[in-house]
């Protein structure tokens, strides 16, 4: 059967795909997409104070390495040749920030790190007037927060009238992206500044410091990044696709320590060690435009969802700019080729999706594992007018309403516990809704279907509620490896590269399960009316920082307290005056 296998094979690619959790490399065949196979390594995250997130850059390095040649070893163990690997594609956790030694090849300090990124998750919602507050239900540790003083400091600096950082970036001021980060450790770490002086400074998120690394480092790297993570830094002018003087003089950046800007498909430099030596490394995608372009989403208006902790939607705006009035951000989708043009895309995050499912089996107990849902919700098949607003830190787009707290209203007697949990997956559906509808108002392109991918979209009841409550098609790959994919696609389309082809008729062979709405179209209009009654409940609830405290002090109300202890004096008073005993 390996025999027979092997025989059928085309030219392979393989994928790097880095996250914050883990590493993993991944292998297609270019001409049918199929996975051959793939290995993992898990990485550690280091808290070295509260509010602080960083990662080692050299065990990242070592856990790629890792990865390669395990995944060669089993494509061995498969009678799979190796030699058939034509390409590597790069896919990264964005916006995590790494300075290093150009000399020697060592990081100058720890990576610190972004928000968690889907697949898996992303704990971190960005409001529209910059702050960066941790999603609602998600350990707060996921987000580093030592760049927060240095983004008050320069938002007083940026006139009212005029963000030019959001206008030349599409992102809203905000300790989220690379920029804030690199700029505390200029500030703050002696080494980084030392090697700045001494010209020795290169500065790079995960991608940038993989290629280096893999193609040569310290002896011959190839320093560069690609426009869709060159476009997370807060540094990069989305319209003229370059690293923006101004920008970096507003951020007192050195622009010799940036990485060369290229396309997201074509050849960067060949493997320099390891099982793989010699091939091209011809792919680079942030994450979530690595699954935007796994999922083939390459038309305007199609838009991809990610299922995780929250939820990751990306919508392709083409080649038109589109910035959002709704909170949403603005990005990069992808530029496949060196001469060919650059795509956008509107970005916007759920920040309680599986989160609120993992709430209910750590905080209540209705559940023991996170899949039992699916088979409560199926029990009924109906929330029996229950609804659940996960707003446990306030809502995020499109509301960012911080007074909010989560509420599940429309209670009876005959709700149970199977209700709750369909009102929970509910909820993931309608505030999946609202981001689309505001997408919609944004770009003006309404949405013919949503094709998503991550863990949660194996949950078949949460599926077909989506495509009702949104009254369009959901469509799932059958090929879950969509963030893998994208990078894979990528590196095989590069110029001189050219074994995977991106034309419509070549991808539309991919098999997808596909979720039609099940309702009509009054129906799913009156539930969501009713999930938008509910959320305006949630608002209101917080209405000051002391009042979370629980402090029950009666000086918490002094005119209060003074009206209820005057008014006995006289009381007291009047009645000894007057004489009654």
């Amino acid at each position: 059967m390996a025999a027979a296998k092997k025989a059928v094979l085309g030219p392979l690619v393989g994928a790097v795909d880095q996250g914050t959790s883990s590493t993993r490399f991944l292998v297609f065949n270019s001409k049918t997409a199929e996975l051959l196979s793939h290995h993992q390594v898990e990485i550690k995250q280091e808290f070295p104070r509260e509010g602080w997130v960083e990662q080692d850059p050299k065990e990242i390095l070592q856990s790629v390495y890792e990865c390669i040649e395990k995944t060669c070893e089993k494509l061995g163990q498969l009678n799979i040749d190796i030699s058939n690997i034509k390409a590597i594609g790069v896919s990264n956790q964005r916006e995590t920030t790494v300075v290093w030694d150009k000399l020697t090849g060592e990081p100058l300090y720890n990576a610190v790190a972004a928000p968690v990124s889907p697949g898996p998750s992303d704990p971190v919602a960005v409001a529209p007037s910059g702050s960066s507050v941790p999603a609602a239900g998600t350990p707060s540790v996921w987000l580093d927060l030592r760049t927060q003083s240095t983004v008050e400091n320069l938002s007083k600096r940026i006139p009212g009238n005029n963000n030019f950082v959001k206008s030349k970036t599409g992102l809203p001021l905000s300790t989220y992206f690379s920029a804030v980060k690199l700029r505390w450790l200029l500030d703050n770490v002696r080494k980084v500044q030392r090697a700045v002086e001494e010209d020795r400074a290169l500065f790079g998120t995960i991608d940038s410091w993989l290629i280096w690394s893999l193609t040569g480092g310290a002896n011959g790297g190839v320093h560069c990044t690609d426009v869709t993570n060159a476009s997370r830094t807060m540094l990069f002018n989305i319209h003229s696709l370059e690293w923006d003087k101004e920008l970096c003089e507003f951020f007192e950046i050195p622009m010799k320590i940036l990485p060369n800007v290229r396309s997201s498909s074509e050849i960067y430099g060949l493997m320099k060690a390891g099982a793989l030596e010699g091939v091209p490394i011809s792919g680079c995608l942030g994450d979530q435009s690595a699954a935007l372009v796994g999922q083939m989403c390459f038309q305007d208006g199609q838009a991809k969802n990610t299922y995780g902790t929250g939820c990751f939607l990306l919508c392709n705006t083409g080649r038109k700019c589109v910035f959002s009035e709704h909170g949403l951000l603005t990005t990069v989708a992808y530029k496949l080729g060196r001469d060919k043009p650059v795509y956008y895309a509107l970005e916007g995050s759920v920040a309680i999706a599986g989160a609120v499912i993992r709430w209910l089996r750590d905080n209540l107990g209705i559940i023991k594992t996170s899949e039992e849902i699916e088979k409560l919700a199926k029990e009924v098949g109906t929330s029996y007018g229950c609804y659940f607003v996960p707003a446990f830190s306030g809502l995020y787009a499109p509301y960012w309403e911080p007074s909010a707290r989560g509420i599940i209203c429309g209670l009876t007697q005959f709700t149970n516990k199977c209700h709750i949990a369909f009102a929970a997956l509910e909820a993931v559906c309608f505030q999946t809704r609202e981001i689309l509808d505001a997408m919609n108002r944004d770009c003006g392109i309404p949405l013919s279907h949503l094709q998503v991918d991550g863990g949660m979209t194996n949950n078949k009841i949460l599926m077909q509620l989506q495509a009702d409550i949104l009254y369009i098609p959901v469509v799932k790959p059958s090929m879950p490896e969509t963030t893998a994919l994208g990078a894979a696609m990528a590196a095989g389309a590069a110029e001189g590269v050219g074994v995977w082809s991106l034309e419509p008729e070549d991808l539309s062979a991919v098999t997808m399960e596909r979720f039609e709405p099940q309702i009509n179209a009054e129906e799913s209009e009156i539930r969501y009316s009713t999930w938008k009654k509910a959320v305006m409940k949630s608002v209101g609830w917080v209405t000051t920082q002391s009042s979370e405290s629980g402090d029950p002090s009666i000086f918490c109300s002094l005119p209060l307290g003074f009206f209820i202890v005057s008014s006995m004096v006289m009381l007291i008073g009047a009645r000894y005056i007057s004489g009654i005993p």
